[in-house]
């Protein structure tokens, strides 16, 4: 079952992801893609790490998110990603259009054919006004095609708001 989950700043997403996680039963990776670079984001991330069980596995990868996937993924596993729009951040920082667009479509073709169980965590970005900064737009534009490209693939399309889960597609929770 692949599964993309959705959401606003702090709105239960990654919580919810874990939830599923765990209610899968199988063993679980959590792939963090974040670089905590600022007070904020390194609290952020002390608090993830405190709400995960310790018998998940752990694997930080910024850029090559694929790449891990396929080698971690197998029938009887949990990958839980968290999250694509850090990801995709890190990617656009490297101003390298054609490293964006070689991840992108990697993550995009392995999607279908991973075994096991994934779980895609992803900011929700274009819900709101257009950024005035190029850089900001491009990368509203950049998460709002991956996320169309990502539920295309994924069986399970959730959004989460207010702790909420809203199903867009799929089985329901």
């Amino acid at each position: 079952m692949r599964n993309l989950i959705l959401g606003g700043a702090r709105s239960g997403k990654s919580r919810l992801a874990e939830q599923l996680a765990v209610a899968s039963g199988l063993a679980v990776t959590y792939i963090a893609t974040s670089e905590p670079l600022d007070g904020e984001m390194n609290e952020r991330v002390r608090l993830h790490r405190e709400r995960r069980p310790a018998d998940w596995g752990l694997i930080e990868e910024p850029l090559a998110l694929a790449a891990v996937l396929r080698a971690e993924a197998a029938k009887g596993r949990c990958l839980l990603v968290d999250c694509l729009t850090l990801w995709l951040t890190n990617l656009l920082m490297l101003d390298d259009p054609q490293r964006l667009a070689a991840e992108r479509d990697a993550l995009l073709d392995c999607l279908e054919t991973l075994p096991g169980t994934l779980i895609l965590v992803s900011n929700e970005t274009g819900l709101g006004v257009v950024p005035m900064g190029e850089l900001t737009r491009r990368y509203v534009d950049a998460a709002g095609l991956l996320h169309q490209a990502a539920a295309e693939r994924c069986q399970r399309v959730v959004l989460t708001v207010a702790g909420l889960p809203l199903m867009l597609k799929g089985p329901a929770l």
